[in-house]
């Protein structure tokens, strides 16, 4: 069964499920969506941060060049690191990842962070990472987000993108912006899951016509090989047992009503997974609904407990 697509606020239709490229392994990487693009997957999720692009953009391109897919079936998506906010770096670090890539175009093209870190050279690291220039110390750009946003503005204006929006940013935050914007905001990406629900964030963002994705679906899971310790600290959503109980109820694993939960409350979802298996039961969560009595259930699991915050970075007020 394929999967439903969302239709953005400019008419363009994005898939309710894809594959997230956030830790995908360099040497793995372009087999890995290769084989996803084979069972059917056409969204594709990454950014310069995750270091991977060129990968990523090898196993787009051979799949292409094998007829498996055109490029107009394909979605794919990357972000704007925070190295990059300053208007003249926009489109340098843009061209850079379409250029890794090896696309034409890209299908929407993310703030990943309302962070403006202090701008890096390509030739002296990239990614940059958390690098600003001084060993491991933190530096910052003083560059509003309009200004950034100004920016993604002109890309669509020269074709080089087909939508714009952001990630990780607050509701306070995208109501400025989108008063502020020409071209509005296509979707949000948020972390979402039963620990960290966002209801009004949600609420909000679908009122204005705009797309919520959720990343880290699988909550904590994401986490703890980073030595997160609120994450190591916190039962997996594989283990609860309102999410097993669920899942057994309607003969799915735990990990397919995490997804379902997401997309049956209109969020596209972006799970990544190494394994062939997962991927194809990943992709095929849309042929079962969860009922009013489970979305019930799943709701008294919301704790707000965030793992991706970077006050823990440095002490940066993104979500307080």
């Amino acid at each position: 069964m394929s999967a439903p697509f969302f239709t953005l606020n400019n008419g363009s239709k994005i898939p309710a499920v894809g594959l997230g490229c956030w830790k995908l392994a360099n040497e793995t990487a372009a087999d890995m969506v290769y084989s996803a693009i084979k069972q059917g997957y056409r969204l594709f999720d990454g950014a310069c941060d995750y270091g991977n692009e060129k990968e990523v953009g090898e196993g787009i391109n051979r799949a292409i060049k094998d007829g498996l897919v055109k490029r107009e079936e394909l979605f794919v998506v990357s972000k704007l690191w925070n190295n990059f906010h300053a208007k003249e770096n926009v489109k340098k670090a843009f061209k850079k990842q379409l250029s890794d890539l090896n696309l034409d175009y890209l299908d929407l093209y993310l703030i990943h962070f309302p962070i403006a870190f202090k701008f890096v050279p390509f030739e002296e690291k990239y990614p940059p990472g958390f690098y600003c220039g001084d060993g491991d110390k933190f530096h910052y750009e003083d560059v509003p987000i309009i200004e950034t946003w100004r920016a993604l503005e002109e890309l669509v204006d020269e074709g080089l993108v087909k939508s714009i929006g952001v990630s990780n940013f607050r509701g306070a935050l995208l109501q400025d912006l989108i008063r502020a914007a020409r071209i509005k905001p296509a979707s949000l990406q948020i972390e979402h899951h039963p620990y960290l629900q966002q209801n009004e964030l949600v609420e909000y963002a679908q009122s204005q016509g705009i797309v919520v994705t959720g990343y880290s679906s699988f909550g904590p899971l994401s986490f703890i090989e980073l030595e997160n310790e609120i994450a190591a600290g916190t039962t997996p959503l594989f283990e609860n047992k309102v999410i097993t109980s669920i899942a057994a109820k309607h003969g799915k694993s735990p990990a397919q009503v995490l997804l379902r939960w997401a997309t049956q409350r209109g969020i596209a979802i972006i799970p990544k997974s190494n394994n062939p298996q997962r991927l194809s039961a990943n992709l095929n969560v849309n042929d079962f609904d969860l009922t009013k009595e489970d979305f019930a259930e799943i709701a008294k699991l919301d704790k707000n407990l965030r793992f991706n915050d970077p006050w823990t970075w440095d002490k940066i007020p993104t979500f307080v």
